[in-house]
């Protein structure tokens, strides 16, 4: 067995064809990084197929029994049918060969994986270093079987790996709540799109919904209400879920800014509390008391905020096992902290925001790293303009930057310093961009004017999947410098998204952030593959969608079924 699989991966080596101009009769997403189908065929799947594994890691025994039970639930019809010389021999099982079975789900982990499938033998093998990557080649194994009763392509060979090694998604569950099944089914679309990072961004201004042991008050609180908060027990039915899916969940906390929910619990920590957050209208912004409506700031002088965040902090350590542990620092507002008489006090004594700043992170950063995590900032801790803590401060090899404003910029500024870097831009990656803006009574809709251009949003217009998609996150990096940059993530920050809305809104662009971070948006001659990729995503928006997800369509359905009549150019 162990010589017939080294012979296969000499294939895989060997009679790699290109598969950047043509859709292949059936598609795996994202697609595989080397794949060859020198005689495309396929072969029925026998009632009696069976998946074989080493049964010792719970997780890896939840995604057999899914995958297992998919082949013959799922009856994926494909939108332009496979016409593909079937075998006389059925397939009759899949073998997982893992080398490091309790290898843990850790950033930078071995996710690759080789699958064979032989029209010859009936039989099938999946070779994996972990676990995770097996996991990887489940959901490739699945994607190449259709039909009812269903077929499988075969004679087929995959050698596959990420180009990142962090692919993720946040979602905001303060400004609006999402259900745990929402949640859940957030993450199992992203294991079929091999993303390994579920951003949990648990707290902001506007609502505190994880109940927490040692701080039972701060949801009690601060949450819309007793129906939308997350127990300890919800949340470790979510992490357990996400590793039966190979994702990881990082907790984000958003300290010291967006932090009003907080104040129900803890007034006195709380430094401009539920204030009007433009006090002299929007012609004043420089005197703003928040970027939005919302305000409130954790108060870096007061004790009771650090008794209070180190209880949360630690509580969250038993909640969330993953090393990575987000603690937010973006948009710092000057005057939430200055309308402070304690902080008032502080600054007319000769010290300034950033010092106050510096005071919290010297505090808190120390704190989360004795709870054995990385900790992961927003940018702005090291280049807001008017607050931000000096570089010595945050070494590098224990911080994680999280990039969101001026693109490349600010990626190719922090590699430069060393720092490891998630790269999330709001030009490229914010999936809430282009849907207008929240705030009520305003005026710009009271007339006619150039609302094309941003759709009346911040961040607008709104970001295609193929603007998605051709991101490059390390154009203009050096070599050294490309290393630093760990991946990226879209995010949906929810001030007119819920439950209601997900899907169509994270589905099918993170799908094309899911292609870009594991086998890169250009083809081996280095030309972007955009324009092939249309036809690929639509079959894989059609799959999602019959396994429940309820994502957008990104063109009509003729245009598939009319190979090429909906370019741009012929």
């Amino acid at each position: 067995m162990a010589a017939m699989l080294k012979l296969f991966i000499v294939l895989v080596l060997q009679l790699t064809i290109s598969c950047n101009s043509e859709p292949l009769p059936i598609n795996v997403w994202p697609i595989p990084t080397s794949i060859s189908w020198p005689s495309p065929m396929a072969a029925t799947i026998s009632p009696a197929f069976r998946i074989f594994a080493p049964f010792t890691n719970k997780h890896l025994r939840a995604a057999v029994r899914r995958h297992a039970r998919l082949l013959f639930s799922e009856h994926y019809q494909p939108i332009v049918a496979p016409s593909l010389p079937v075998s006389p021999i059925p397939l009759l099982s899949l073998t997982l060969h893992i080398t490091d079975i309790h290898a843990p789900l850790h950033h930078g982990v071995d996710e690759s994986y080789s699958l064979t499938i032989s029209s010859y033998h009936g039989v099938a093998n999946l070779s994996s270093t972990t676990v995770w990557g097996a996991i990887r080649g489940l959901e490739s194994f699945s994607q190449l079987s259709w039909g009812s009763p269903p077929l499988i392509a075969t004679d087929l060979y995959i050698h596959d790996r990420p180009l990142f090694p962090h692919r993720g998604l946040m979602l905001d569950t303060s400004r609006n709540y999402y259900s745990v099944p929402d949640i859940m089914r957030t993450i199992a679309t992203m294991g079929a799109n091999k993303l390994n990072v579920f951003h949990w961004h648990i707290t902001d201004s506007h609502s505190f919904p994880l109940v927490l042991p040692s701080e039972p008050n701060l949801a009690a609180a601060g949450s819309y209400g007793p129906d939308m908060q997350y127990s300890p027990e919800d949340v470790k039915k979510i992490v357990d879920f996400a590793m039966s899916h190979g994702v990881r969940v990082v907790p984000e906390f958003d300290t010291p800014g967006h932090s009003l929910s907080w104040a129900g619990a803890y007034p006195e920590i709380v430094t401009c509390a539920n204030k009007f957050w433009l006090p002299n209208g929007l012609n004043d912004w420089a005197h703003r008391l928040a970027a939005e409506p919302g305000t409130g700031q954790l108060n870096p002088l007061h004790p009771r905020t650090y008794e209070v965040l180190h209880n949360v902090f630690r509580d969250s350590a038993s909640l969330f096992p993953d090393p990575f542990f987000h603690s937010g620092a973006d948009e710092l507002t000057p005057f939430c902290w200055s309308s402070d008489p304690s902080i008032q006090s502080f600054l007319s004594s000769g010290h300034t925001l950033s010092q106050l700043l510096q005071r919290f992170i010297s505090d808190t950063h120390p704190f989360i790293l004795s709870l054995n995590r990385t900790v992961v900032y927003w940018e702005d801790i090291l280049l807001d303009p008017t607050i931000h803590v000096p570089f010595s401060l945050i070494p590098p090899s224990t911080t994680i930057l999280q990039t969101w404003n001026n693109g490349i910029n600010n990626t190719k500024q922090l590699v430069a310093a060393g720092y490891r870097v998630i790269v999330s831009s709001s030009d490229f990656y914010y999936l809430d961009c282009g849907h207008g803006d929240f705030v009520g009574n305003d005026s710009a809709y009271d007339v006619v004017s150039d609302l094309k251009t941003n759709g009346q949003s911040w961040c607008g217009p709104f970001k295609t999947w193929e603007r998605i998609y051709d991101y490059d996150i390390v154009e203009g990096l050096g070599e050294k410098e490309k290393e630093l940059v760990i991946g990226g993530e879209v995010v949906l920050w929810s001030e007119q998204a819920d439950g209601t809305v997900l899907d169509g809104r994270v589905w099918p662009r993170a799908a094309a952030l899911a292609e870009a971070m594991w086998s890169g948006n250009r083809d081996e001659k280095g030309r972007r593959r955009t324009a092939m990729a249309t036809d690929r995503l639509m079959d894989w928006r059609h799959r999602m969608v019959g396994r429940g997800v309820r994502a957008e369509p990104i063109q009509p359905l003729w245009c598939r079924r009319n190979h090429g009549m909906c370019n741009l150019n012929a």
